[in-house]
């Protein structure tokens, strides 16, 4: 399958840009081309989070962010499996987001019946 990535990785850029006021860096991890990541140098959500609470460390505080994902691309008729790869608030240097195109959803069945 091929999906385009440089066009839907640029999409997603914009709108990361719009609405988070941040600009991931987009990095391609596999030669089938259905794979990408995102990462966020900064990451607005967890600006003014401390640390996990106690018992918690399995917690992924952003993980609305791959809902987010997933859903709008729900909206464009894609299937796709988003996760964290790697996250600020677990030591790791940056926020990693991982997306992989699963499949095209078919049309006919999200249309309205007039």
């Amino acid at each position: 399958m091929n999906f385009k990535i440089p066009l839907k990785a640029s999409i997603l850029e914009v709108a990361f840009k719009m609405y988070l006021g941040i600009t991931p860096s987009v990095t391609c991890n596999n030669s089938s081309r259905n794979e990408f990541s995102l990462i966020l140098d900064k990451n607005p959500l967890v600006e003014f989070v401390e640390e996990l609470p106690a018992g918690r460390s399995s917690l992924c505080y952003c993980n609305l962010l791959c809902g987010i994902i997933r859903g709008a691309l729900e909206m464009v008729h894609l299937a796709a499996d988003v996760t964290f790869l790697q996250d600020r608030l677990k030591g790791d240097s940056v926020t990693e987001i991982g997306i992989t195109f699963l499949k095209k959803l078919d049309e006919k069945k999200y249309r309205r019946k007039k």
